[in-house]
């Protein structure tokens, strides 16, 4: 028995997800290599996108017992919130991208964290699901969507600006995919458990202190992740330093969202009448 739960994960959706989605992604890097044939290069791109994101969405669906969200919906959330939000973040980043220090950064935290919510706030005030774990999981879904279409769109950057080297490319969406769920999937994920976990609360909508203040945190932690990712220290030591925030700011974004995952689950009293 003690085995059957050590290996049961090896049964999960997401696992096998991630399993066949990495073996297709390696196999069509191999047949891209091996014919020389760029028509294969679309298809690396969007599969090495999408691999990590949809296998983390399905990890926290997997995680939730209270969810009452077909998956059908949720994939919906990943396409749509995804697209609304890099599309509209793309418009509004175009003059705050005009620098790179904090400044910059905790602005195009406030665009891509606001953009990637439009979607979840349409179903947030509909109503219609209303426990802390389908906030989480709409948030999840919303902001890992985000990730992987902004994934497309760095990989064929990293094609065009390496001339065409494949091993840029997969280095991209590799670095790229691993870092999502701590990412763009973590902070959206945060607001809108929290956002949710009110409403459930007082019984309605509610943006209070408490929301607010959890944006305010998913902001800062975008705007720090940003701020440090476009950093190259003039020493090999400095470098480092750089990168160990950068993962110090990762695994603590991780942490903070696998512990609302945690919470979610929890049963919770009933929310006051009227």
């Amino acid at each position: 028995m003690a085995v059957s739960r050590r290996t049961q994960f090896l049964h999960k959706s997401w696992f096998q997800t991630l399993v066949v989605g990495s073996a297709l992604f390696l196999f069509l890097a191999w047949v891209l290599r091996s014919t020389d044939s760029s028509s294969y290069v679309p298809a690396l791109i969007v599969l090495g996108a999408l691999v990590v994101p949809v296998s983390f969405v399905m990890y926290i669906y997997d995680r939730e017992p209270r969810r009452d969200i077909p998956l059908e919906t949720v994939a919906f959330c990943f396409l749509g919130g995804g697209a609304i939000g890099v599309v509209i973040a793309g418009a509004l980043e175009y003059e705050t991208l005009r620098g790179l220090g904090f400044p910059q950064m905790l602005g195009v935290g406030l665009i891509e964290e606001s953009a990637k919510l439009l979607f979840p706030l349409g179903v947030y005030f509909t109503g219609r699901y209303r426990s802390e774990a389908d906030g989480l999981i709409f948030g999840v879904a919303s902001g890992m969507g985000f990730a992987a279409l902004e994934s497309i769109g760095y990989g064929f950057g990293a094609l065009t600006h390496s001339h065409g080297n494949i091993g840029t490319v997969e280095a991209t969406l590799l670095v790229r995919g691993l870092m999502s769920p701590a990412g763009h999937g973590a902070w959206t994920g945060l607001v809108c458990a929290v956002a949710w976990r009110e409403r459930e609360r007082v019984g309605r909508p509610m943006l209070n202190a408490t929301v607010i203040g959890a944006f305010s945190v998913a902001v800062v932690l975008h705007a720090l992740w940003d701020t440090f990712a476009s950093l190259t220290g003039p020493t090999l030591i400095e470098s480092l330093g750089i990168e160990v925030v950068s993962l110090g700011i990762a695994v603590l974004s991780l942490v903070v969202l696998l512990r609302l995952v945690r919470e979610a689950a929890r049963p919770k009293s009933p929310p006051p009448e009227g």
